[in-house]
């Protein structure tokens, strides 16, 4: 999941750093995620996953790092299983 993430965030993160140089608990606000490219980020993971973001997880801690987006990612998958 994360190698998938990577690869969303080198396309909709513009980021001005190459994404290999970001490890996975790294702030991505710090290195320059910006809250326009956060939703370009946010349209992309549901595309690629198949899920939607609920309202109560559309804030700036679900996206603040590679592994925060996977844990937010799985979380939704987890409570689609359950409904």
């Amino acid at each position: 999941m994360n190698t998938t993430i990577r690869e969303l965030l080198a396309k909709f993160g513009k980021l001005p750093v190459a994404i290999e140089t970001v490890g996975d608990d790294a702030d991505l606000y710090a290195v320059g995620l910006t809250s326009f490219a956060s939703v370009q980020l946010m349209l992309g993971i549901e595309d690629a996953f198949d899920i939607e973001f609920p309202d109560n997880l559309l804030n700036r801690k679900s996206f603040a790092s590679i592994s925060a987006i996977a844990k937010t990612v799985d979380m939704i998958q987890d409570a689609r299983k359950v409904a």
